[in-house]
């Protein structure tokens, strides 16, 4: 039973790399072309949704989710996020339907330079992070506040990188800083169960149920850049209160 659960796991896997990537390769270009020339982002949104609950749906990954209230298209925020597996991406892109096309993400800026994607992104409103260059990672910082003091929001994952555990690994400061500076307000997000999808360093993805959590948001109002370590802790001691109630019933 061990074996035919793994065969159709990885059977599963192989079809939804193919039909996503045939979707991508196929939806995508055409989906840009149309968003470059109405200069309307919400194609691109509306593209990547239906091809985000597709690739869930093909591998038997169900999303349940609570506190879905506190993701709100009236009021910016920065959503923060625990990471542990690369399903939780398009999880929480699947659940931020309500704030389409105010929505945005932090990325490499090296992405900026692939043809299709790095088009995408700068049409969106995306932010290219430089790491490791830090007058580029000020202004980067500078550049997503003055996004979300014009009504956006961003989703960030603080760990910087994929924990191969359950334990949170250290928060980097710079989504924390641009909240501080936008003076908004930070969404504790947590995920649990994303694991069982598809672990770090496995390409197989497997049906799972996965579920998400959002906390009531924290303010950052008439704080500074001074009280970005007790904010950080804020945010922290939230995502693991919500992870200690456990999936989500």
């Amino acid at each position: 039973m061990v074996a035919l659960r793994w065969l159709i796991a990885w059977g599963r896997s192989v079809v939804a790399y193919v039909v996503v990537g045939l979707y991508i390769l196929v939806l995508g270009p055409l989906a840009l072309a149309i968003a470059l020339a109405t200069r309307r982002p919400e194609v691109l949104y509306w593209t990547g949704y239906a091809g985000v609950r597709l690739a869930l749906a093909i591998p038997g990954i169900r999303v349940r989710a609570d506190g879905i209230e506190h993701v709100r298209l009236d009021r910016p925020a920065v959503y923060c996020a625990n990471h542990t597996s690369n399903v939780e991406p398009p999880i929480l892109f699947a659940l931020f339907l309500p704030l389409f096309p105010r929505l945005h993400i932090l990325y490499k800026a090296g992405l900026r330079k692939t043809p299709v994607l790095g088009k995408a992104f700068e049409l969106a409103g995306f932010v290219g992070v430089h790491r490791g260059e830090p007058e580029k990672s000020a202004a980067t910082i500078s550049e997503a506040a003055r996004t979300l003091r014009r009504g956006g929001s961003f989703v960030i994952f603080p760990e910087g990188t994929r924990s191969r555990t359950d334990e949170l690994l250290p928060f980097k400061k710079g989504g924390f800083v641009m909240a501080l500076e936008a003076q908004t307000p930070i969404v504790p997000v947590a995920i649990l169960g994303a694991r069982a999808a598809m672990s770090r360093g496995s390409a197989q993805v497997r049906a799972a149920t996965v579920s998400v959590r959002f906390g009531p948001p924290i303010p950052t109002a008439g704080r500074d850049y001074s009280h970005r370590n007790v904010l950080i802790a804020e945010v922290r001691a939230e995502i693991e209160r919500l992870r200690a109630l456990g999936p989500v019933g």
